[in-house]
């Protein structure tokens, strides 16, 4: 199990090469069986599966959201887990939404996104 310092660390270098929009970074910080849940379509958001899939899932999203910023506005870790409070804008609004991740032997294994309203 990761350290809450260690686990930290990776979430942070995981959301820069995130808010830089590059999806070899991002990818690179993560495991090849590793899950991501969106926020989209409504209640429940989309689940992806594997590397290819969250690829593909990152791809269109930033280039569907060009501009599109995370601002961290809280984080704490408890062992090999995390939980991000963000806020997300794009240009002509924003959001806000917490994402709870596993990290799993230095990169995360799952991505939950959850988001207010």
């Amino acid at each position: 199990m990761e350290s809450e310092s260690a686990t930290l660390e990776i979430i942070d270098r995981f959301n820069a090469a995130f808010n830089r929009h590059d999806v070899d970074g991002v990818m690179a910080l993560m495991t090849e069986d590793c899950v991501f849940e969106g926020t989209d379509p409504a209640p429940d958001g989309t689940r992806y599966t594997g590397a290819a899939a969250v690829r593909a899932y990152w791809e269109r999203f930033f280039a569907n959201s060009p501009v599109a910023v995370f601002t961290t506005e809280d984080r704490f870790a408890a062992g090999d887990r995390c939980a991000v409070c963000w806020r997300y804008d794009w240009g002509s609004g924003h959001v806000r939404g917490v994402d709870i991740f596993r990290v799993r032997d230095g990169k995360v294994a799952e991505k939950k996104s959850y988001v207010k309203g």
